[in-house]
């Protein structure tokens, strides 16, 4: 067992009002063949049966070769609110007129540039019928390499608001981030034979069929869709938590990305596929993912560090230009980019995808209660004071009456 990583004084450092530490149990989800590598998946989670489900998924992933991933370039969006323009068609057209110049006043970290990231392109929205009036946004894209990216597109919205007041005639309001980092997203994909599936108890076929309805019916329905989209979660959160990663952030953009065509929706897709008499399940899940490797808690965090160590993603020293520079060929140095922020965007993909098969597995067959359950009585056991043996012992026999009770086991232990 890891020992307590974080120092009172180092809590100190973090946030403000520090009273004490909250830990959660950090576990490691197994199984995992990525991209035809190996993982073992850090996760920090409360919730019992979140580590087992998406390890087996995993496990079932490799019967069809494991998950295969894939990400865009770490491009976060940096939104300039401009109120009171004289003329919002002309303003359009002076700002993406003077684009270099906005860049130019952009470009506020040095070492980010020499990574090959910084400012790389400007758009402009007009919205013009909000609660405020009319209103044009300036979107400023940001390529921020390692990092996260909050800082620097706080920073950089901020730099050029002066200049396109200048430039529009209008004020600027608001200068901070979007989290629904749409330019920033990251993929993966499973396809696994019907058999893999077969059971006692089921068939394959059988299975597989009820995977792709289940999720059918999340991608119809924003009711089951946000039970959907929670148990991805699942496994998510916890990945980004063991990395100290900002999970709120992500949560956010992912369920705006959900609803992106006005409804909210699944964010994986499930399909069964025939090639003769064999049936395999077809799996994808694609999201905005903004992580970093570097910066934030990811450095100030001792069980983060230790974390992205497991992963192989720990922080390195970056000379160059970068993570996706080119070769003598100008190929994209594709195994570079793997040992950063990307790669792990990647490898939380694939976590999400895994974690929503073995919900969508357990719903068609058992049921999700029955190996939750399971694992909640051994919760309940602890609550009511058991240690040791007792705890399986007291846990066990809540089982097998079928009681999964506080009081029930309180009455057993005083047994």
């Amino acid at each position: 067992m890891l020992a307590e990583s974080i120092r009172p004084d180092q809590a100190d450092m973090m946030i403000e009002n520090v009273v004490g530490r909250y830990a959660l149990p950090l576990a490691i989800g197994a199984n995992f063949l990525i991209d035809g590598q190996d993982f073992l998946v850090p996760m920090a989670v409360e919730e019992p049966s979140v580590v087992a489900a998406v390890s087996a998924a995993a496990l079932l992933a490799r019967a069809g070769g494991g998950f295969s991933t894939g990400s865009t370039d770490p491009v976060m969006i940096a939104q300039i609110q401009l109120l009171d323009v004289p003329d919002s068609a002309k303003a359009r057209d002076r700002i993406l007129a003077a684009q270099e110049e906005i860049l130019g006043r952009a470009d506020t970290s040095p070492s980010l540039s020499r990574l090959g990231g910084g400012p790389k392109g400007v758009e402009v929205r007009h919205l013009p019928d909000t609660p405020a009036g009319s209103m044009l946004i300036v979107h400023l894209l940001i390529d921020c390499r390692d990092a996260m990216g909050a800082n620097a597109a706080n920073t950089a919205a901020e730099a050029v608001a002066p200049l396109l007041e200048k430039i529009s005639g209008g004020r600027a309001g608001l200068r901070i981030l979007s989290n629904l980092c749409d330019r920033r997203r990251a993929w993966a994909e499973v396809e696994i034979p019907a058999a893999a599936f077969h059971s006692d108890d089921y068939s394959g076929k059988d299975v597989v069929r009820g995977i792709a309805e289940a999720n059918a019916f999340a991608y119809a329905d924003s009711y089951r869709a946000a039970t959907h989209n929670k148990g991805i979660f699942n496994g998510i959160d916890a990945v980004l938590l063991a990395t100290g990663n900002d999970w709120r952030a992500v949560e956010a953009g992912a369920h705006a990305w959900a609803a992106r065509d006005g409804q909210y929706r699944a964010l994986t897709d499930w399909r069964v596929r025939s090639c003769g008499d064999a049936e395999s399940i077809h799996g994808r899940l694609e999201l905005p993912l903004a992580v970093g490797t570097v910066g934030g808690a990811t450095q100030s965090h001792p069980s983060a560090q230790i974390a992205l160590k497991i992963l192989g993603l720990e922080a390195r020293r970056q000379t160059g230009a970068g993570p996706d520079s080119c070769d003598q060929d100008g190929d994209v140095a594709a195994e570079t980019r793997r040992r950063g922020a990307r790669r792990l965007s990647e490898i939380v993909a694939a976590v999400g995808l895994a974690q929503n098969l073995a919900a969508l597995r357990a719903l068609a067959t058992t049921g999700i209660q029955k190996g939750h359950m399971r694992l909640h009585a051994r919760q309940l056991a602890v609550a009511a004071g058991a240690e040791g043996e007792a705890v399986e012992s007291v846990a066990g026999q809540l089982v097998s009456e079928g009681k999964i009770r506080l009081q029930r086991a309180r009455e057993l232990l005083q047994k």
